[in-house]
Formats: C-alpha cells, sequence, structure tokens
C-alpha cells in the first residue's frame, strides 16, 4: 500500500489511514466524484499541488480496503463513491476527534455551532 499502514476489517480503519487518505474519504463523502474533481478539492484544501502519483494510488488502497467503491462513468473517466465501510471510517474518526476537543461545554457548544451552520 502507498502511504497506509496494514489494515484492519472493523470499524476503527481510520485509525490506520494516513491523513491525506482520511481527506479523500471526507470528500467523498459529500458525493461520488471523479479523480479529477477529487485532486481540486485536495489542492483547494492543501494550497498546492496534488500528483497523480499520489492522488491514484490512494484512492486504489481505499479501494481495495473496501472503503472507496471505483466505478467506470466512460471508457476514460472513473467515479469513486465512497461505500457504508467508508462512511463508518468517517464517523468513527470524527467520534475519536471529537472525544478529545470536547472537554467542556463551552467546546461542545463551540462544535454544535460549527454543525448548525451546515444545515
Amino acid at each position: 500500500m502507498s502511504e497506509a499502514q496494514t489494515v484492519s476489517e472493523s470499524p476503527e480503519v481510520a485509525r490506520e489511514l494516513t491523513a491525506f487518505q482520511q481527506n479523500i474519504l471526507i470528500i467523498l463523502s459529500e458525493e461520488p466524484r471523479y479523480g479529477l474533481a477529487i485532486k481540486r478539492e485536495l489542492e483547494d484544501y492543501y494550497a498546492a499541488e496534488v500528483n497523480h502519483g499520489r492522488l491514484y494510488p490512494n484512492l486504489d488502497d481505499l479501494v481495495e480496503m473496501g472503503l472507496v467503491e471505483k466505478s467506470e462513468l466512460d471508457k476514460r473517466t472513473n467515479q469513486y463513491a465512497l461505500t457504508d465501510e467508508g462512511y463508518e471510517a468517517v464517523l468513527d474518526q470524527l467520534g475519536w476527534e471529537f472525544s478529545k476537543i470536547v472537554t467542556d461545554g463551552d467546546r461542545a457548544d463551540d462544535l454544535r455551532a460549527i454543525i448548525d451552520a451546515q444545515q
């Protein structure tokens, strides 16, 4: 695998992913996308170029792990979608992050405000 360590078949799989792979899952949480659309989203986030040699091996790893599904849009373009296991991996990671951030009621309110702003 390109950037991931050995991954087990459990919901805790997110703990084995790199930040780059987790960001791919987050992008796919919104909707399925083709590779170049994922690349553009990552480049916006990182404010730097993401080369194909980094993106596509990581997408392949996520497909191999069962977190992302790859389908053919046309002869030249693949679409990538988050699987149910991928969604669970995202939730597992967010749950762990929230458990570290929320140390009191004020911090919980800060997170609620972020969530409310997205609705």
